[in-house]
């Protein structure tokens, strides 16, 4: 049997272009960004499932379907219609950003045979890239059944790394099957009584009108929180919590429990081999490898997260591997802020000058690109000239435009760093000069540092902000 699936592709893509005898059009995206494609009903209901309940529920004006997409940004849906008619996708010189949208479009639309190879390619070439966007794409993910894969991907971080979300600020903004699927890992390296404590906290923020103060609860209260929570409670192991924290943690809020599951749980420590009707779970699987001790690291930043400092430190420390997000060795002591405090030279001396062991970092204006650097002994205004800092260097950290990090180390040590009252952080080619402006800043590729950290055209540049950071060692 002969076959020209090329030519077929090839020709159904010319009638997308050529847009011959269309029968829809397609508004896709939001105003002032929204693109027109006129398309074909035929090809549109024998493709794609979504599109055949579309139409059918969809009454044709002048002879015309109209379909209105505005959750779908025009380049994701040129990739996608490209698809439709062509079966070709590519992948190339695609950020990303673009093909997390790509897995969500294409699962939308009930493209499975893309789902699991999109995901595949996330968490095969870009885990940097997933961990960087942790909170935002850990809650995606359990927003779609079919995710499985990102679900497994960041659930395996979590089960050893748990602060990570039941530490987070928006812990309590959890997908409700996403912390069902915490609660049912035998492997979860919490104490069962800290899993109380965050699952009640979190029921309390998804049940409205509950007073502060548990002790001024009413029965409709507790009914309420036993309700939000009621698919939660049975994955809790209470047969494994000490009887001194069962009494303190969870009788007071015994009337969310079944009387059944409470005398249980009671009857248990006065008599510990009496059979009880009680589901008992079994204890959570402790790791044979010992954790270092759980702590709750959180980076005082709106350009850099964790991953980034975990990154710095292990520079820092000149490391050949990176340290576990679990071993920061440093705090990092927000010093200074543009956006809260002033980008002028002058403010940044008022409150940074005489500290060291100094990182500044930036993000450039209108852009995803961050730039930053570390100067071991400090500035001071008042002793100008340059300075000699071994341990200095300048760098730009990973984001979803850039896969990889790049560290420069100073290569000519006498003139790393300067000082001068005009001059806010200043290395020996990338810095900040006040009557360039307040927001100003400029890089040049010189071998002082090496290697270039950047190759834009333009050696002088604007940023949205600039925050600078104390190096503390953790005691």
């Amino acid at each position: 049997m002969l076959t020209f699936y090329d030519k077929l592709s090839q020709d159904f893509t010319k009638l997308l272009e050529n847009e011959y005898n269309y029968d829809t059009i397609i508004e896709v995206g939001e105003q002032p960004d929204t693109q027109l494609f006129k398309v074909h009903s035929a090809i549109l209901y024998q493709r794609s499932s979504y599109f055949q309940q579309k139409l059918a529920n969809t009454i044709k004006g002048n002879n015309i379907f109209n379909i209105k997409l505005p959750n779908i940004s025009v380049k994701t849906f040129s990739i996608v219609i490209k698809y439709i008619y062509g079966g070709v996708v590519s992948l190339e010189n695609l950020e990303t950003s673009d093909i997390l949208d790509l897995l969500i479009t294409f699962n939308e639309f009930n493209f499975s045979e893309f789902t699991d190879r999109l995901q595949t390619l996330l968490i095969e070439d870009n885990a940097s890239w997933l961990r960087l966007n942790f909170s935002h794409i850990y809650q995606i993910s359990f927003q779609n059944e079919n995710f499985k894969a990102l679900q497994q991907f960041y659930n395996e971080i979590i089960i050893k790394h748990p602060n990570l979300v039941f530490d987070s600020d928006d812990f309590t903004s959890l997908q409700e099957n996403a912390l069902i699927s915490l609660l049912k890992h035998d492997e979860l390296q919490l104490d069962e009584s800290v899993i109380w404590d965050k699952v009640i906290l979190w029921g309390k923020a998804q049940t409205p009108n509950l007073p502060s103060d548990y002790e001024q609860w009413n029965k409709e209260n507790f009914k309420s929180l036993k309700i939000t929570l009621k698919i939660c409670l049975p994955h809790i192991r209470y047969f494994q919590i000490p009887a001194d924290e069962v009494l303190d943690k969870i009788r007071p809020y015994k009337k969310i429990l079944e009387k059944n599951l409470w005398d249980d749980i009671m009857a248990k420590f006065a008599s510990p081999n009496k059979p009880v009707t009680s589901t008992i779970l079994p204890p959570r699987k402790k790791l044979t490898t010992q954790l270092p001790p759980r702590k709750s690291v959180s980076i005082p930043s709106s350009i850099i997260n964790l991953e980034h400092a975990v990154e710095i430190s292990s520079w820092i420390d000149r490391r050949s591997t990176t340290y576990d997000i679990t071993e920061i060795p440093y705090e990092f002591k927000l010093l200074l802020k543009g956006s809260r405090d002033g980008f002028d030279a002058k403010t940044f001396h008022k409150l940074c000058d005489n500290i060291t062991g100094l990182i500044v970092v930036i993000k450039v204006e209108n852009s995803n690109e961050i730039l930053g650097g570390y100067n071991p002994l400090g500035w001071n205004s008042t002793n100008n000239g340059w300075l000699k800092a071994p341990g200095s260097f300048i760098f730009s950290l990973k984001n979803e435009n850039m896969k990889e990090s790049i560290l420069s180390r100073v290569n000519d040590q006498s003139d790393a760093i300067y000082n001068n009252q005009e001059h806010g952080p200043w290395f020996y080619n990338f810095g900040h000069y006040d009557p360039d402006g307040p927001k100003r800043w400029a890089y040049w590729s010189i071998n002082t540092y090496q290697p270039p950290i950047r190759n834009a055209a333009d050696n002088k540049f604007s940023i949205d902000d600039c925050e600078v950071f104390e190096i503390c060692k953790n005691v």
